[in-house]
C-alpha cells in the first residue's frame, strides 16, 4: 500500500527562519534597461505546466518556451545541444526543483549566463513523501514527491514565485504582473471549487497508478492510492510486485488503473486483463492529450476522466 506523509523540507525551515522567502536564485540579477523595456522577456520553462503559468502571469510581456513537450517524461528527458543555447539566450529559467529535473543544473552551469534568473517553484510547498521511496536518500526522488503542481493549491504558490521573478527583472510592469496573478488565482479557485463538487460523491475511492506521481492530486481531490506499478519511471517492477498488485486489485475491488500518455501502456494493460479493472489515461503534463493544453484544462480533464470511470 502506498502511503503519503508530509515532510518539512529544508526550504520550509529556511523560509520560516527568514533566510529566504521566494524561489529566486541568490545572485543579484539586473533589471532590464530602458532600451529593452518594450521587448518581451525571454523565459525558459523546464516543463509545459510552468510555461503555461508563466504565460498567465506575463502575458504579452513574456516570450516563453518549454524544454519538454507534453509527451516527454521529465524523468527520462535527454537534453539537446539547443537547450544550452536557449538558456544562454534567456533572462529567466523556471523549474520545479526537488530533484525532478536532474538534468537541468548541468545545463545551467554549461550555459554560463550571468543574466539568468533561476526560479525554483517548489520552495515553500509542503512536500509529500511516498512510502515507495522513503528511506532511500540515494534515490533522485528521495527528498519527496516532486509532482507538486498536481494540487491546485500548490500551483498558486508556484504562480507567486513566478510573479516575483518577473517583477525582479521587470519592475516597471509590477502592477500588471500582480493583477494577472490575482486574476489567475481567482480563476484557479473557481476551477477547483467546481471540480470538488463533481468529486464529492466519489470521496475515498481507491485507485492504482502507473507511477508514483499522483500523491498531491489524490490528497486534494479525495482519492486513495493503494499502490503504483512503478515507483520510478524507467524501472521494471518485479514479478512479485505485479502479483501482489493483482491480488490487491481483486481483494479491494479496485476498478481503475491510472496510466499516462508519456508511459508505456503494457503493464497497466496486463493488470487490467488479469483483474477486470479499467485503464484510464490521465496526463500530469499539459498538452499531452487533446483538451489539456493549459494547466487548468489539464486538471479538469484528469478529474473528468476519473469521475466518468468511477461512477459507471
Amino acid at each position: 500500500m502506498m502511503m503519503v506523509h508530509e515532510k518539512t523540507t529544508l526550504g520550509i525551515l529556511l523560509l520560516t527562519m527568514g533566510l529566504f522567502g521566494s524561489g529566486l536564485s541568490a545572485p543579484p540579477i539586473p533589471a532590464i534597461d530602458s532600451a529593452a523595456a518594450d521587448e518581451p522577456i525571454k523565459v525558459l520553462a523546464t516543463l509545459p505546466v510552468l510555461k503555461d503559468l508563466v504565460q498567465e502571469v506575463g502575458r504579452d510581456r513574456v516570450a516563453v518556451t518549454s524544454l519538454l513537450s507534453g509527451l516527454e517524461s521529465e524523468h527520462t528527458y535527454t537534453p539537446k545541444p539547443t537547450d544550452i543555447l536557449a538558456i544562454q539566450d534567456a533572462r529567466m529559467l523556471v523549474r520545479i526543483g526537488l530533484g525532478l529535473e536532474v538534468w537541468v543544473d548541468a545545463l545551467i552551469k554549461n550555459a554560463d549566463n550571468p543574466r539568468l534568473l533561476v526560479i525554483t517553484t517548489s520552495i515553500g510547498v509542503p512536500v509529500l513523501k511516498n512510502q515507495d521511496i522513503a528511506g532511500r536518500p540515494d534515490h533522485p526522488l528521495g527528498m519527496g514527491d516532486p509532482h507538486i503542481w498536481l494540487d491546485p493549491e500548490n500551483a498558486k504558490l508556484m504562480v507567486r514565485h513566478i510573479t516575483e521573478g518577473l517583477i525582479k527583472i521587470d519592475p516597471t510592469h509590477k502592477k500588471a504582473y500582480l493583477r494577472n496573478q490575482a486574476q489567475y488565482i481567482q480563476d484557479l479557485d473557481q476551477t477547483q471549487q467546481r471540480l470538488m463538487v463533481k468529486l464529492k460523491p466519489l470521496q475515498n475511492k481507491k485507485i492504482i497508478t502507473h507511477h508514483a506521481a499522483w500523491s498531491y492530486f489524490a490528497r486534494r481531490f479525495g482519492f486513495v492510492i493503494r499502490g503504483s506499478i512503478a515507483s520510478q519511471v524507467g524501472t521494471e517492477p518485479s514479478a512479485k510486485h505485479l502479483s501482489d498488485l493483482i491480488q490487491m486489485i481483486k481483494t479491494d475491488k479496485i476498478r481503475v488503473i491510472v496510466s499516462e500518455p508519456q508511459l508505456n501502456p503494457k503493464l497497466p494493460q496486463i493488470l487490467a486483463q488479469e483483474t477486470g479493472a479499467r485503464v484510464v489515461i490521465l496526463t500530469p503534463i499539459p498538452g499531452a492529450l487533446p483538451g489539456t493544453e493549459t494547466y487548468r484544462s489539464m486538471i479538469e480533464y484528469d478529474v473528468d476522466q476519473l469521475v466518468n470511470a468511477l461512477k459507471d
